[in-house]
This record gives structure tokens, sequence and C-alpha cells, in this order.
């Protein structure tokens, strides 16, 4: 590991252990992760925030998104905006925005959403009319 990435690795374990409770585990993520690439035709827009990083950005999945190649038991390589490694220790949370494209004024279905979401386990949500916010950590 070079000191760049000892760094990074640092600055995410500090910015974890402000939070009192993890609500996802690695095989949690890669069954949620599972049903949303097998529903993907539902779900048009993810965003992301990091634990260590006030920036939002954007998780990039399609139906050829698949395990061993596009994402592995602790996280993505690439395919967010942010671009690089992104494991899934480092996501506070997920967010499922109901305007997709302000311009083209498409939507998706947050219902829809937190139903397949709800197919997987038990999940923390903060939720209102605009989005979907799935906590992937507690205070």
């Amino acid at each position: 590991m070079t000191h760049k990435e000892q760094q990074i690795e640092q600055d995410i374990l500090k910015a974890i252990s402000k939070f009192s409770q993890s609500f996802m585990s690695n095989p949690k993520w890669i069954r949620l992760i599972e049903e949303l690439i097998k529903n993907i035709d539902k779900i048009k827009k993810i965003q992301f925030k990091k634990v260590h990083k006030d920036e939002i950005g954007e998780l990039y999945l399609s139906k050829d998104t698949s395990f061993g190649f596009d994402y592995w038991e602790n996280g993505f390589e690439g395919h967010n905006s942010f671009g690089g490694w992104l494991t899934f220790k480092e996501i506070e949370f997920l967010i499922f925005p109901r305007q997709v494209d302000f311009i083209k004024m498409t939507t998706q279905d947050l219902n829809q959403i937190m139903e397949l979401i709800n197919n997987v386990g038990q999940f923390n949500f903060d939720n209102d009319s605009e989005k979907l916010k799935l906590k992937c950590y507690g205070k």
C-alpha cells in the first residue's frame, strides 16, 4: 500500500469512528447490488456520499455489471463518478432521487425502489417525496 493509500484508509477509518452504528456489511452490500442490477430497468440514478468527503457522487450500475469483474467482496473498481476504487465501508449513504433529469423530466419510482431494496433485507431509510436515502451508518 502506498503512503497515499494508507492516508486515505486512515481518513476513512477516522470518519467511520464518528458513527455509533454500521447498518451494512459486505455480504449485505453484495446482495443489495445484485438486486439493483437485476432490476436496473427500474433504477435510473444512484448517488452516494463517502464518509470522509462532502461531495455527492454517482454510482454507475448496468445490467452488465458483474461480481468478480466490476465489484468484489469489499467494493467497486471504478463505476462511480469519482473514479478509482470505492470500498463499501466508505459509503455513508445512497440516494435515489425522484427527479433523474430535469431537462427530460425523467423520474424514478421511489416506492418501487424501496420495495426492491426491502426484498434484500432490513435497511435504514430517510425518505421524502424527492429522494430515497439508504443510510449505511447511524449516529
